[in-house]
């Protein structure tokens, strides 16, 4: 059955286009999807992410818990508040799930999962941590609004009652703090997204969920759906699980070697083949693709290099740069001139360094 989010009924009376992903009832957009993707990109549009997974670890062995499921240190987070993006691994070094951890407390831990990956993902973390006595506790009573662009964190901290707003304010960078919103509503506050704009991701009561979108949409900020989203995140460079990674895909194959810490002694799960992998040499990477001429990169579409073929994995028309973009996984080596097939006809490709657009504008090379 297709689960639905507490905002069902408020996208559909918007006139949502909606959509069935990873089992949920989703707004892909709720008329024109480049209106949303520039309203994010120049001023500050909202997302439903209600469907993601939230969930709350306690215990005193928690930290010693999350050194060992976790492909990044957890030793990063010294202060209260603050987040760490990383990759959970199989023992074969592929990505079961990609996702952001935030430190409450020294037995208190959050992590935000996929929705799709959310069986599969409790069913891990629920194994994993009986050995430490960690408490694995869903939270499917909260809600998630992402709000993101460059005039977002303004117009959310207008909301905020007048004591928390200067804190709020001073957030860095993935780091999160508690704070009253409009009508008193409790919020979990995250300077974090995934659109490449700055801005926050809330998280609260569902039965507050409704009252806050309504506020943010009285405050100016643009009701965007999964299609902006995903040709956003794939301008900043930003990495989808299922498409661009997953079980049969490391961290080194995905671009996400930054994410992976191998720090003296921490004996993480996956940690033995990434390093055997390492030591000796990845045959696949993945890299970005620009279309200069006319047509749209699509999943799927093989990618010709003169050291073998690879594929496209996340394609899409860029909004932002008026072209079509992707990423690819490719033969390691000297590529040459790449080339991919659009229905039976080679159309020319330039590999570029991601991201395609960083604060709003085209990065060099694009």
């Amino acid at each position: 059955m297709t689960e639905k989010t507490v905002l069902n009924a408020t996208h559909r009376a918007l006139g949502a286009r909606m959509v069935d992903f990873g089992g949920w009832d989703m707004p892909v957009n709720y008329g024109s999807q480049i209106e949303e993707h520039h309203a994010v990109r120049r001023d500050a549009g909202m997302f439903d992410v209600s469907h993601m997974t939230v969930i709350d670890l306690h215990g005193a062995r928690v930290r010693d818990f999350l050194r060992h499921l976790l492909a990044n240190s957890i030793d990063k987070l010294k202060a209260h508040g603050k987040a760490l993006y990383s990759c959970m691994l199989n023992e074969q070094g592929g990505v079961i799930d990609d996702l952001i951890v935030y430190y409450l407390g020294e037995e208190f831990f959050r992590l935000v999962v996929n929705a799709g990956t959310r069986a599969k993902d409790l069913a891990w973390i629920g194994k994993q941590a009986a050995p430490f006595d960690v408490r694995v506790k869903e939270r499917p009573d909260l809600a998630m609004i992402a709000v993101q662009g460059p005039h977002a964190r303004a117009k959310v901290l207008k909301l905020l009652h007048e004591v928390d707003r200067p804190r709020i304010e001073k957030l860095g960078k993935f780091t999160t703090a508690a704070a009253q919103g409009p009508h008193g509503m409790p919020l979990f506050v995250a300077r974090t997204g995934y659109t490449g704009e700055d801005g926050f991701e809330i998280i609260l009561p569902q039965e507050h969920a409704v009252a806050l979108w309504e506020t943010l949409r009285a405050a100016g900020v643009t009701p965007a759906g999964l299609g902006a989203r995903d040709t956003l995140r794939l301008e900043a460079g930003m990495n989808l699980y299922g498409q661009d990674m997953d079980e049969g895909v490391t961290p080194w194959e995905a671009n996400l070697g930054w994410t992976v810490s191998l720090d003296g002694g921490r004996a993480f799960i996956g940690r033995a083949a990434l390093e055997q992998q390492k030591a000796a040499g990845v045959s696949r990477v993945m890299v970005g693709l620009v279309l200069d001429d006319k047509g749209v990169l699509r999943h799927g579409q093989k990618v010709l290099a003169a050291n073998g073929e690879g594929e496209i994995l996340s394609g899409s028309f860029a909004p932002t740069l008026d072209k079509a973009i992707a990423f690819a996984r490719i033969p390691a080596g000297e590529a040459g001139d790449l080339r991919v097939d659009i229905r039976g006809r080679e159309a020319p490709v330039h590999q570029v360094k991601y991201p395609f657009v960083r604060d709003g504008k085209p990065c060099d090379g694009i």
